[in-house]
């Protein structure tokens, strides 16, 4: 009798389309659902393949599933440490991590409109040029189990006070001082980065070092880095204050930047409108 191979079936998979979103790079992206709400993107079908057809009645879902590849993961690791993990690295498997054998995502989006072969969507998680495989209308009744257990998740007792699940991780409160506060509006406004959100849903889990969520000890103090821009914040029992923001880059850096380099261009703006006091 032959012994069965042991090699994997090999499967052939092709992109049914592409993405497109502000977000460049894997810094870019939102670490969490929450962070992502509100974030425009397209996901733009190939041309020539019918799916004109297989895009008839899409229109009335209001949420999608979206099966797409991490197309900027090459390698994948057994045990990692996801942003949300209080005890350490956990089995892949039992996380959301793009570092996975198969570097298969999948992103619940909002659907606005559709637009010929272009699905406009809302709460955008994925990278631009991310290679789309399949797309699913979401169906609550059926997708939606509310009082599943959440794994290494839980450290209290669920408590839903209805329908919707509570997260199993209480928040941390956020406060802004007024600097920083009007520091972050200014950002969003030069720059287009919802900052002080990105801030909120990171820090809303919790202040420690962590390097997934990038924040680290800075002298006396503490430091998150939500793109390339550094938040200063201290905290007092569950309360995280913001108290001041500033860019990532080195002064040096800043001054030596071509006229033409429009990241640093903003930088120095923000550098003149709210100069740092020693």
């Amino acid at each position: 009798m032959m012994a069965e191979s042991t090699d994997p079936v090999q499967l052939t998979l092709a992109p049914i389309g592409f993405v497109r979103t502000a977000h460049q790079t894997r810094v870019d992206a939102p670490r969490q659902p929450r962070a992502a709400a509100g974030v425009p993107g397209r996901i733009e079908l190939l041309p020539a393949r019918h799916f004109e057809h297989a895009l008839e009645d899409l229109a009335g879902w209001e949420y999608l599933w979206v099966i797409f590849w991490f197309h900027q993961n090459p390698s994948w690791r057994p045990k990692v440490l996801p942003p949300r993990s209080r005890s350490g690295r956990k089995g892949v498997f039992s996380t959301r991590s793009p570092h996975r054998p198969n570097p298969l995502g999948l992103s619940a989006v909002r659907l606005e409109r559709i637009d010929g072969l272009t699905l406009h969507v809302l709460d955008v998680d994925m990278l631009d040029g991310t290679p789309v495989l399949d797309i699913k209308p979401y169906v609550a009744y059926t997708d939606a189990i509310p009082q599943a257990r959440s794994g290494w998740l839980e450290d209290a007792a669920v408590t839903t006070g209805g329908d919707a699940p509570a997260d199993p991780i209480h928040a941390w409160t956020i406060h802004w001082e007024t600097p920083a506060a009007t520091a972050a509006e200014w950002i969003e406004a030069r720059t287009g980065l919802p900052l002080r959100a990105r801030a909120d849903a990171t820090l809303s889990l919790g202040p420690a070092p962590h390097p997934y969520r990038r924040i680290r000890k800075a002298g006396d103090g503490m430091l998150l880095a939500v793109r390339d821009w550094r938040l200063e914040f201290r905290v007092i029992g569950r309360a995280v204050t913001v108290t001041a923001i500033r860019s990532g880059y080195r002064d040096a850096q800043i001054a030596a930047a071509a006229a033409d380099d429009a990241i640093l261009a903003a930088h120095r703006e923000f550098m003149e409108q709210f100069p740092r006091e020693f």
